[in-house]
């Protein structure tokens, strides 16, 4: 191609224009209008559609969060709660142990 540079376009004649015109669309750097249209369409409806997923992950993400926090106070009631057999828990219990055998409070 640097040769070309040097040389007037008009001394490559339409043979060798034509040759270069095939060659870059063989190597892919010259495509049709139409082609490149559809390509920057396709790029822009990936782009939109990454956009929309990514407001989706950041919202699941905080009700993730609030669900969690939500969670725990519930445990903390649950367990702060007395038992049907009279004993209750003591207040030092982490969510989902046992009270200890023989415990009352």
């Amino acid at each position: 191609m640097s040769a070309l540079i040097g040389a007037g376009w008009a001394t490559v004649g339409t043979t060798g224009l034509l040759g270069l015109a095939v060659l870059l669309v063989l190597t892919g750097k010259l495509v049709p209008r139409r082609l490149y249209l559809d390509m920057k369409q396709e790029r822009d409806l990936w782009r939109q559609a990454h956009t929309e997923s990514e407001k989706g992950r950041v919202e699941a993400q905080r009700q993730s969060g609030e669900l969690l926090e939500l969670s725990r106070t519930a445990g903390h009631i649950l367990t702060s709660l007395p038992r049907p057999d009279g004993r209750g828990v003591s207040p030092d219990a982490e969510v989902g142990e046992a009270p200890a055998p023989g415990a009352v409070s």
